[in-house]
């Protein structure tokens, strides 16, 4: 019975920590604009609302499109649905989540942004919130957002990227190679400057990689944030720091999941002893 007993907290600890994942705030804040239903669309130019342009490696940006398949860009609007390698394109873009977004289906929410302040910040979100993959799927629902927080109190043109993730259930679209989700060319994470400043999370276009299923999901990992699916990057005149310990699970889901693993065995163990 203690056996029993202990398998059943440590699954149960592991379960609450998954369930309690969930980095996505202040959603409300961002809701002002609606991108209409669509499939690979993106809007014009929009004000970030800062009251000093964006200090994004050494050029200044006022302006960005919000593109429905989970990233922004500077210069350009994306069409593009298959994600390609962050670290080699040619124009700047900031992507939480690239992957064939498809939100024309009643069932998957909509993509929306908007200028707002938050703690006393000029920010610009945008939520992707319970959103489908192509074509018209919604039996799996992401949802995950970008802040973009102005922060002139540390210096002109300094700003923080903030990705956050609540729910990974699918990464591929089936025009790039998916099946049901998953599989062909997976989503990819991070952000470039469309030259040599550039940074592709670990399971970028890898096979399950950012799935919540997976020890390696996005909402099992962090950086600057003791939230669990919250990853900052801090630009400072122009710079970012270079990223570290993206999509390892927190020692404190290793342990629970350790925990639980070896309470599973043991239950096993005292239920094959007669």
């Amino acid at each position: 019975m203690k056996f029993k007993k202990l398998a059943l907290v440590a699954a149960f600890a592991v379960l609450a920590s998954s369930a309690m994942a969930a980095a996505v705030h202040d959603a409300a804040l961002f809701t002002g604009n609606t991108l209409a239903r669509n499939d690979d669309s993106s809007t014009g130019l929009v004000n970030m609302g800062f009251a000093a342009p964006a200090n994004f490696f050494g050029t200044t940006y006022s302006n960005l499109y919000v593109n429905n398949n989970g990233n922004v860009t500077f210069t350009t609007p994306l069409s593009t649905y298959t994600p390609f390698g962050l670290t080699t394109n040619a124009f700047p873009i900031i992507a939480p989540f690239f992957a064939d977004v498809d939100t024309r289906p009643l069932a998957s929410g909509v993509t929306q942004y908007a200028a707002s302040t938050l703690g006393g910040h000029n920010v610009f979100g945008v939520n992707w919130l319970n959103v489908g993959y192509y074509s018209n799927q919604t039996d799996k629902l992401n949802s995950f957002q970008l802040i973009l927080t102005e922060r002139a109190d540390t210096g002109a043109g300094n700003f923080d990227i903030e990705f956050n993730y609540d729910q990974i259930q699918w990464e591929t679209g089936s025009a790039s190679g998916g099946v049901n989700g998953f599989g062909g060319t997976p989503a990819a994470a991070g952000y470039t400057d469309g030259g040599a400043n550039d940074f592709e999370f670990a399971g970028s276009r890898t096979t399950l990689a950012f799935l919540d299923s997976n020890p390696t999901g996005l909402i099992h990992g962090s950086r600057n944030s003791n939230t669990l699916g919250q990853y900052i990057f801090n630009v400072r005149n122009g710079i970012i720091a270079p990223p570290d310990g993206n999509n390892v699970p927190e020692p404190a889901t290793l342990a629970l999941t350790g925990l639980a693993l070896a309470g599973m065995a043991a239950l096993r163990r005292r239920k094959n002893v007669k």
